[in-house]
């Protein structure tokens, strides 16, 4: 019970980082003050890097969300495992960090994407 109780206080930093991400990854954009000799005002872009910077923080949030949830879920079911038999317990561990691995990976790829999203599209 106390894992659980990491794991979802872990979960909630991470989500709360994320949603603090587009406050962090979004650039004030000026005023267009320059007038052309028409008299229109000069458009500004600010929508989209708003909304690039929350699509790169919904990706890593979800991502890091989810990705909380499945470690926390088989380092619960490893250790339920070898307390049911110890004699298994170099081959629980191998298999835990190996699935531990994959899924750090997807939470990598996910950064990854973010930051595509955030400085090429």
């Amino acid at each position: 019970m106390k894992i659980k109780g990491i794991c979802i206080a872990l979960v909630l930093v991470m989500m709360m980082f994320c949603l603090a991400m587009p406050v962090f990854a979004s650039e004030e954009v000026p005023a267009a003050e320059a007038v052309a000799e028409e008299g229109a005002v000069e458009e500004t872009d600010g929508g989209v890097i708003n909304a690039k910077a929350w699509a790169a923080a919904i990706v890593v949030g979800l991502a890091a969300a989810v990705g909380a949830f499945a470690m926390g879920m088989a380092i619960t079911k490893s250790v339920d495992g070898i307390a049911r038999q110890p004699e298994a317990e170099g081959k629980i561990r191998t298999t835990l960090m190996l699935g531990l691995v994959f899924v750090e990976t997807a939470i990598i790829y996910a950064l990854v994407i973010a930051i595509l999203i955030i400085f090429v599209l």
